[in-house]
């Protein structure tokens, strides 16, 4: 099965995030399919905290992928900061 999660980055006590689509199978930070997105929780200022592909996001869904609870609550996070 494909899932959609984040993969962790940054250094100790800097966490940094990818979206990534990846075999369930596989390790957390292992291998993956595609980097569709990043979410930087320590973000400040002017600084970009999330950003999603939507256009890869709704491919992936669309031919079967599952979102991990934190990726759907990034989504929606995201949706409600477009509008």
């Amino acid at each position: 099965m494909v899932v959609i999660r984040l993969s962790r980055g940054g250094s100790k006590a800097r966490p940094f995030f990818n979206i990534v689509v990846a075999d369930k199978r596989v390790r957390r930070d292992g291998r993956f399919i595609e980097r569709i997105g990043f979410y930087n929780p320590i973000a400040k200022g002017g600084e970009e905290g999330l950003r999603i592909a939507q256009d890869r996001l709704s491919h992936w869904t669309g031919v079967g992928a599952q979102c991990s609870p934190t990726v759907e609550r990034l989504i929606k996070q995201a949706a409600k900061a477009a509008a």
